[in-house]
């Protein structure tokens, strides 16, 4: 991909050794750190899930719901945390955040063994949790950069997506067994250690940040509507943003039913949903391993293409899963390269933002263009639970597949069609 140096600001880390950024102490904590709650998230998924699933036998709708609670903050907050955390350290907003995350997952076990656990506190937890996450997330997105070297980038998300997609396979799995042997609601317990184990490492990580002096901010919405307008006027952040949001309408169409399809449908026990998603969950870290591969061989612009046009489509077959001469492995691989697909073009569509954007900016940038995309996630969540309810497990699944083909034909019409690689930087009258 080709990378520029980002407000002509030069490299933080040293020159790479043949152990690449192995061999930075800054990235290695920031890795390790998120490998870890990225560990304790996978299987607090599983476990939040089967908690309402099973311990409180929600129906599709409630687990839509549920799910929606946890992205519908992106509507309310989005944009001003993009604002705020353009003037706050980024890796202060990070640190406050796991701890917050850490007590609010940790609440859920405390108050199942106290006997006062309903469907409320969990969805209010979510709520709750997606608040700190808006926060948190446009922190580690825009802390990159301040990391590593522009020209590393690629091959610093490429190894932060890896050990998130490690722990996605490894987490499934955990999570079914710790359900199995000493219920759902264990898995949330995990899920906060975790959390505190990235803010222990996280103290340790000191990325160059010069947050604005306090004489050169200008008020919070005239910031926000500078990122809005970058976003807006940009051909290529415009079309990414608006392919996010198309992708994650599916996406998350499919995550309101499956464990519902997999559960009530299929007929799989949760140790079985568990190694379900560990092995769909490979698909995840194939794809974050490919990613650079995949940008080498067709350039970074043409193989998000190849991702999305090639390799998703095969979520189609997800939903044959348990249906009379289709084994479950058939299903269960197809789902895994299509997620390989989805998480490869995701590491190749972030590392172009990270080195295509103005570093003072990133904060307010990747606000603006994740509060476009993750807008639809509630959307997605409550429309597959819906459909879920009315129409069969399996509708729904089809069609959330159906959507996520769309996203990838939505590239086809944007100023990507025909390129090799993204630009460096933006145009001067963009």
């Amino acid at each position: 991909m080709s990378q520029g140096v980002i407000d002509g600001v030069a490299a933080v880390q040293p020159p790479p050794t043949r152990w690449g950024l192995w061999a930075a102490r800054d990235f290695r904590r920031l890795w390790i750190g998120e490998t870890s709650s990225g560990l304790g998230t996978a299987v607090g998924n599983v476990s939040l899930a089967l908690v309402a699933v099973v311990v409180l036998g929600s129906s599709p709708v409630m687990t839509g719901v549920l799910t929606a609670a946890a992205w519908v903050p992106w509507l309310l907050v989005g944009l001003p945390a993009g604002a705020w955390v353009d003037r706050w350290p980024r890796r202060s907003v990070m640190l406050v955040g796991d701890v917050l995350l850490a007590v609010l997952f940790g609440s859920i076990p405390v108050a199942y063994w106290a006997g006062v656990l309903g469907i409320g506190q969990l969805v209010a937890v979510a709520l709750l949790a997606g608040t700190v996450k808006v926060f948190f997330s446009t922190a580690y997105g825009a802390v990159l950069p301040s990391l590593v070297r522009s020209e590393d980038l690629l091959e610093a998300n490429v190894k932060l997506r890896a050990g998130e997609s490690a722990a996605e396979v490894a987490g499934p799995g955990v999570a079914g067994l710790l359900v199995q042997a000493v219920g759902a609601v264990t898995g949330l317990l995990f899920d906060a250690v975790t959390y505190l184990v990235s803010a222990l490492l996280l103290s340790g990580v000191h990325p160059d940040e010069q947050p604005p002096p306090v004489t050169e901010r200008q008020p919070v919405r005239k910031e926000i509507a500078e990122g809005v307008r970058f976003v807006a006027r940009d051909p290529y952040l415009r079309t990414l943003a608006c392919f996010g949001a198309l992708g994650n309408l599916a996406l998350n169409g499919i995550q309101a039913v499956q464990t519902v399809f997999l559960f009530r449908t299929v007929g799989l026990s949760p140790g079985g949903i568990g190694v379900v998603f560990a092995v769909v969950s490979l698909g995840g870290l194939a794809g974050a391993g490919c990613a650079g591969r995949v940008a080498r061989l067709f350039g970074a612009a043409r193989g998000l293409l190849v991702c999305m046009l090639v390799v998703a489509p095969l979520m189609f077959l997800v939903p044959l899963a348990g249906m009379d001469g289709v084994p479950l492995a058939v299903s269960v691989a197809a789902w895994g390269l299509a997620v390989a697909g989805v998480v490869a073009g995701n590491v190749l569509a972030g590392s172009f933002f990270q080195g295509y954007c103005p570093r003072r900016m990133l904060g307010r940038i990747r606000a603006t263009a994740s509060t476009v995309n993750y807008s639809a996630i509630p959307l997605g969540a409550l429309l597959g639970g819906f459909l879920g309810a009315g129409f069969g497990t399996r509708t729904a699944l089809w069609t959330m597949a159906a959507v996520l083909l769309g996203a990838g034909v939505l590239l086809l019409a944007s100023p990507l069609r025909g390129q090799r690689d993204f630009p460096a930087a933006p145009r001067t009258d963009s």
